[in-house]
């Protein structure tokens, strides 16, 4: 487990971190010393692009080199990711990862690269859980009601999501596994036509992010029951977590910053230790805050503990849920 309450301090340790296992590449000159890519495997104007422009606009005052944010969206993601696995180790291409980064290769018939070899992680910027929240014409006010509404109604419970292979999804469905319901998947082109169709009651149920639902909760436009983080969440504290109900039940989705594996670990390290420094400023983390996430900051072997974990959780929903392509 991460502890994200001590972020800060990795600034100043990071110049400890180990070597990780790949080649230390000389250097001609300091890194960076032109413009490097960001590369954001999803359309602009989503949530990724909004942490990854607060976040590149520090790293290239730092610099004196600009960071450009490059969008390479297509195919869940798998297009982007494939970019920066093809690009040259040099530290000039970076990739901004988020949740279907560790889980696609679960969704699609094929992928051409590998989450755990193909790249070398750099940090987990920080983590962001779902909220679930039902229709306020919903008589049930707690997860446990809920529970037990649905299973006096097998078959007949619908949840709406923003896509197949979202975490949005995948929260649904680990929550019918450990729950023991059945719910009936009802996907949409968004977060907006799916919440269109839950207030009116429409759809039994939703879990999405606590950034794009909490406004609504709070507004009484809908309820909220629970989150679905192992702990309660630093910005809604006043809902309790999925996990008091269901032990053991931690959804939370992330972004992260990777680059090509055989990068220099020196680079790695810079890297590293610029963005934890970024992530520290008062201002960066107030902008951050405020889309709804909570500031990890990990070491890079943090971090790919995370994505192994991830990796081992989701493949066995994925497949037991019968999940693919991808939205």
């Amino acid at each position: 487990m991460i502890d994200r309450r001590r972020f800060i301090g990795l600034a100043g340790a990071s110049a400890l971190t180990p070597a990780l296992a790949r080649p230390a590449i000389a250097q001609s000159q300091p890194w960076p010393s032109r413009p490097v890519r960001l590369i954001v495997p999803f359309a602009p104007g989503g949530g990724t692009d909004g942490v990854a422009r607060i976040i590149t606009t520090r790293l290239s005052e730092m610099w004196g080199q600009q960071m450009i944010i490059e969008s390479r969206g297509g195919a869940g993601s798998n297009l982007g990711i494939e970019t920066v696995a093809r690009s040259d180790p040099d530290g000039y291409t970076v990739l901004i990862a988020s949740l279907p980064f560790a889980i696609n290769r679960f969704i699609y018939a094929s992928v051409n690269y590998d989450p755990l070899n193909d790249f070398a992680p750099v940090t987990l910027i920080c983590l962001y859980p779902n909220l679930m929240i039902v229709p306020n014409s919903s008589p049930v006010k707690s997860v446990p009601e809920f529970i037990a509404y649905a299973k006096e109604r097998p078959g007949k419970i619908t949840y709406g999501t923003s896509g197949t292979g979202t975490s949005t999804h995948l929260s649904a469905e680990l929550f019918k596994r450990m729950a023991g319901i059945e719910m009936t998947h009802v996907p949409y082109r968004g977060v907006s036509p799916a919440l269109n169709d839950l207030i009116p009651g429409r759809l039994d149920v939703m879990f999405n992010t606590v950034g794009g639902t909490l406004q609504q909760a709070r507004a009484g436009q809908v309820r909220g029951l629970a989150v679905t983080s192992a702990q309660r969440f630093p910005t809604a504290m006043e809902f309790p977590t999925v996990a008091d109900t269901l032990p053991g039940f931690n959804v939370s989705a992330w972004y992260s910053f990777l680059v090509p594996a055989r990068t220099p670990d020196a680079i790695v390290r810079k890297l590293h230790a610029d963005t934890i420094s970024v992530l520290a400023e008062p201002q960066v983390r107030q902008r951050l805050t405020s889309l709804g996430v909570d500031i990890v900051g990990s070491t890079p072997e943090e971090f790919a503990r995370h994505l192994r974990s991830e990796t081992d959780l989701w493949g066995p929903v994925i497949k037991a849920a019968g999940i693919t392509g991808g939205g």
